[in-house]
């Protein structure tokens, strides 16, 4: 089945990567890829392989073309990354650039080609497979272990050499498969890699087969009877792999080992194991991982997988397949800093609890009850006898007043009122970061603290000149009316006390009765009128003092929502543009359970 040729040991101290045994090809291929030196016993024997000539132009194949649908996804996360890197430490967002880095890379590479990984422990049998799809011997096989050293690639056509410098292997451990025109035909564009061990003791060797299979679109995991259900394999790569099932393949090597009908068992456990894993499995015409069973080293099921491989090969799909599916992962590891199942931002409700807090802070209510208090006093003035206003004018002139609402207040009405300011700003920002992934909630509650931090001493200036308009309170129309009659009530009462005095020295006919009537109305009106205006102005000094408390209140409110509540409704915007572009990230199943 293999081709054998003289150079076997020399090829595989090659793959050994033995640098002071290491034999130069003498022929190259013009994409890079290293010939098979053919020694004269091969060609004798009629196994030859194809060589092409170093002068020969190959023509370069198109680059990868992602569809619609994958380059919006790949849109959206590179705008999610951009609108977040503010507020996520680069760690956070390290998977998300590392996926936009690699399908950036991809794209302007080959798309005619599939780069296809073989991974599996020791022992599994992956050299063998490999080279029994190469149908020649490329890998080196044996029971020493590690027997895979380095990775090893073979492309069954031309123009894969930029893939394979991606991977970073050398060109001498760069190979052609065996000269078949029916299986060129039937993998034409495969690119196979043949892994070190995962399990290897070599560190170096594990870290290559994680480099590779970070970068290759599709893998074949080769398992063996006897460490098909390893923790190490389960945990460490197939299930966190689950979301690439659709460029997964599942052998089961050596099914020759097992008598009867442990096979069909063997591999039911698999599927079993699998599933538990998170893996779809390609059954029943369902999108998943191809699971098979096989002997590389008797052949039984090889040809199955080579069908399976072409077709797979064929579709020229894998690439994006791999891509969308990375991009999966790194949505899924995104979903703790960008979905809520909460309605999040500020209600209205919210909103007005905050103004009303900051409003008491600032002492709304005491400024309507003083402002109502002064319109008050200021209408008894204006309205009162004028032998009340002349004691008060006299008062005034030792403490002359503007009728001004007093300002200052006592040092612990201050520090209770800047108590007061804080916890408003605490609530309201509270109730904004509720349901918020936690980056975006502390990134709400800064903006919050950086917006309050001289709140109070704001609103204490804005209330003074909301609060206090400058002069008098207005005066209603009917205050000259009272005016004008305790003018006449007050000249009444003169009158009347001139007419007793000139009956007194006989100037006027005495007549007390009238007079004293007269007076009594005088000194009984004054008082009466006083009284009448003072109910009258009961109704005006409540709309005045309503009128400053509405000043006050909006004078908060306003400041409040420039310093906190508009910083805080920017990071919720934010939040929510980043929400809908991860929303498009995880497709529009996925969308509609983001919020």
């Amino acid at each position: 089945m293999y081709a054998r040729v003289e150079d076997d040991a020399r090829d595989a101290r090659v793959k050994r990567d033995d640098p002071a045994e290491r034999p130069e090809s003498g022929t190259t291929w013009d994409d890079g890829l290293i010939a098979r030196r053919v020694s004269d016993t091969a060609a004798a024997l009629g196994e030859a392989m194809v060589v092409t000539s170093c002068g020969t132009a190959v023509r370069q194949p198109a680059p990868l073309a992602y569809d619609g649908p994958l380059r919006s996804r790949l849109d959206a996360l590179r705008e999610l990354v951009g609108l977040s890197r503010t507020r996520l430490d680069s760690r956070t967002l390290a998977e998300a650039g590392r996926v936009l880095d690699e399908a950036a890379a991809r794209r302007r590479l080959s798309g005619e080609h599939t780069v296809v990984a073989v991974a599996g422990a020791t022992g599994s049998g992956k050299s063998t497979l490999f080279n029994a799809l190469a149908g020649v011997t490329l890998s080196e096989t044996g029971v020493r272990r590690p027997t895979t050293a380095a990775p090893i690639v073979c492309s069954w056509s031309d123009g894969a050499a930029t893939l394979i410098d991606r991977l970073g292997i050398p060109g001498r451990l760069r190979r052609r498969p065996l000269q078949n025109p029916d299986a060129e035909s039937q993998l034409r564009g495969l690119v196979l890699v043949d892994l070190p061990d995962h399990d290897s003791a070599a560190v170096q060797h594990r870290e290559q087969v994680d480099r590779i299979l970070a970068l290759v679109d599709a893998v074949i995991w080769v398992l063996d009877p006897e460490k098909y259900a390893d923790a190490v394999l389960h945990e460490r790569y197939l299930r966190p792999l689950a979301g690439h099932a659709e460029v997964m393949f599942v052998v089961l090597n050596q099914v020759d080992r097992l008598p009867g009908e442990a096979a069909d068992q063997v591999l039911d456990d698999l599927r079993r194991l699998l599933d538990g894993d998170g893996i779809a499995l390609g059954e029943y015409g369902e999108p998943g991982a191809t699971v098979l069973a096989l002997s590389a080293l008797t052949g039984e099921g090889v040809e199955e997988l080579r069908e399976a491989l072409g077709q797979f090969v064929a579709e020229r799909g894998a690439a994006a397949r791999r891509i969308s599916a990375d991009v999966d992962v790194a949505a899924a590891r995104l979903r703790p800093v960008y979905a809520t199942e909460r309605r999040i931002g500020l209600s209205e409700e919210a909103r007005e609890e905050f103004a009303g807090r900051l409003a008491d802070a600032v002492g709304a209510s005491a400024s309507r009850e003083a402002a109502e208090r002064a319109w008050l006093r200021n209408a008894n003035r204006a309205c009162g006898t004028p032998w009340l206003r002349l004691w008060r004018w006299c008062r005034d002139r030792r403490e002359p007043s503007t009728g001004r609402l007093p300002v200052p207040a006592p040092a612990e009405e201050e520090a209770t009122a800047r108590q007061r300011v804080e916890q408003a700003v605490r609530t309201v920002t509270d109730r904004a970061a509720a349901g918020l992934p936690a980056p975006w909630a502390q990134a709400v509650r800064e903006a919050a603290v950086r917006g309050a931090q001289e709140l109070p001493e704001v609103l204490d200036e804005l209330a003074v000149g909301a609060a206090m308009p400058s002069g008098r309170p207005p005066r209603p129309g009917w205050w000259p009316v009272a005016v004008v009659a305790q003018v006449a009530m007050t000249l009444l009462q003169v009158l009347c006390v001139l007419w007793l005095l000139g009956q007194i020295i006989g100037y006027v006919p005495p007549n007390l009765g009238v007079p004293v009537l007269l007076m009594a109305a005088g000194v009984v009106g004054g008082p009466a009128i006083e009284w009448s205006c003072r109910v009258a102005a009961r109704g005006p000094a409540r709309r005045y003092g309503l009128e400053a408390e509405r000043r006050l209140r909006e004078a908060a409110a306003g400041c409040g929502r420039a310093r906190v509540l508009d910083p805080v409704a920017a990071e919720l915007l934010r939040y929510r543009e980043v929400r809908e572009q991860y929303a498009k990230v995880t497709g529009a199943g996925a969308a509609a359970r983001v919020g």
